[in-house]
């Protein structure tokens, strides 16, 4: 079943041009982030991963300086913080 998975996402990669992809709020996108997980820890981990980023990389997010280095963070809509390394760099092309 995981070999299925792997394939979808594989086929979602051909099919649709990076160009053409929705924009991932993570600096690892969602396709490759669950594609490393289901291929390293297999089906259901890949699922869980799956449901997380589906719920999590939406519009919702908010991004903030930490005052108390300057670092960028973002909260998620289910009120996780990430850090800036863990944030796709296009939200800092501004800086």
């Amino acid at each position: 079943m995981k070999i299925i998975l792997l394939l979808i996402i594989r086929i979602y990669w051909l099919v649709f041009p990076q160009n053409k992809r929705r924009k991932c709020i993570f600096k690892v996108s969602c396709s490759k982030h669950v594609y490393q997980i289901t291929n390293e820890s297999g089906l259901s981990k890949g699922f869980i991963a799956l449901k997380y980023r589906y719920q999590n990389c939406r519009t919702g997010f908010h991004i903030f300086e930490n005052h108390i280095d300057g670092s960028k963070m973002m909260i998620l809509p289910d009120g996780q913080l990430l850090q800036e390394n863990e944030i796709a760099a296009r939200f800092f092309s501004y800086s």
